[in-house]
């Protein structure tokens, strides 16, 4: 499906998840058919990811800093950078996502100090309009992981990926500031049916208040 000029009332939305949730697939669909400025995260160019997955205790803090610096500058120069022939814009994450990652694979010690530097770094980005988070369960994220064939993905643990996922609806129950807009797609396959994506594009069309609003299909 492709339609052309603005589906939102949000100017910049950002798509948020676990390991294999379909983050990338939504947005840049989603970039496709409404014109939108499409921010994706470079996270393949990582030189720590692979080690990481082989060693977490050994390299999960140089791991979480070079994402942390990395994430902040593309945002930085994406969202400062309007692009006037685009209608809104949509990422595949937004700078959340580090601080959540962080808490569950640094050491306590670690964990204060890479609070200080995300502190500095939050507050200086633009916040989403709208803070999409797509649900699946864990045997439905290591099937899309499997499926899609990243060779340093294919240990991943139930046990690291539940952890993230506990991470996540942490942060999300304590936020009331922003519109988080939770989506249970466990029942539905998006990349597959586009009778499905066209529900949740439905969805994203309302006009929502700050807080937290949670869709189960």
């Amino acid at each position: 499906m492709e339609i052309s000029g603005s589906m939102l009332k949000y100017n910049f939305v950002a798509i948020e998840g676990n390991i294999g949730a379909g983050k990338t697939t939504l947005a840049t669909h989603i970039a496709h058919d409404f014109n939108a400025k499409l921010i994706l995260e470079q996270f393949e160019d990582n030189p720590f990811l692979p080690k990481f997955y082989k060693e977490p205790d050994k390299y999960a803090f140089p791991l979480e800093m070079s994402f942390l610096a990395a994430r902040f500058q593309q945002l930085k120069d994406e969202l400062g950078s309007r692009d006037l022939f685009k209608s809104f814009t949509v990422s595949d994450y937004f700078i959340i996502k580090s601080l959540i990652f962080a808490r569950k694979t640094l050491a306590e010690d670690e964990y204060k100090l890479y609070t200080r530097f995300f502190n500095i770094i939050y507050n200086q980005l633009p916040k989403p309009d709208l803070l999409v988070y797509l649900h699946l369960e864990i045997p439905q994220l290591q099937n899309n992981i499997r499926s899609r064939g990243r060779p340093y993905e294919q240990e991943i643990k139930d046990e690291y990926l539940n952890r993230i996922q506990e991470g996540y609806f942490d942060f999300i129950k304590h936020q009331n500031h922003i519109r988080i807009l939770i989506l249970d797609t466990n029942q539905v396959d998006f990349v597959r049916y586009e009778s499905d994506y066209d529900r949740i594009i439905e969805i994203l069309k309302k006009d929502y208040s700050p807080g937290i609003h949670r869709i189960t299909f």
